[in-house]
């Protein structure tokens, strides 16, 4: 049955082509440069937003080592 279906089925003729006709062209120039140059400002501002979150991150650390550091010496009794 599946090799009455297969041999029914005629091949495709090939379509003579133009290796001219077959280029991306200036279309394809533009697309190509414009996802690389959006590609590139998204890199840039995931490392801006990437940067600023560690340094936000490690103020809030350094405030909480400040703040635990304070309150260590307020409860201190040798002090």
């Amino acid at each position: 049955m599946l090799q009455s279906i297969w041999a029914a089925t005629p091949t495709p003729t090939p379509l003579p082509f133009d290796a001219n006709l077959v280029t991306p062209g200036v279309v394809g120039f533009v697309v190509t440069f414009g996802l690389i140059v959006a590609t590139i400002l998204i890199l840039i501002d995931m490392n801006r937003r990437t940067r600023r979150v560690n340094y936000k991150a490690e103020i809030a650390a350094r405030l909480d080592a400040e703040e635990a550091a304070a309150e260590r010496d307020a409860t201190d009794p040798k002090a």
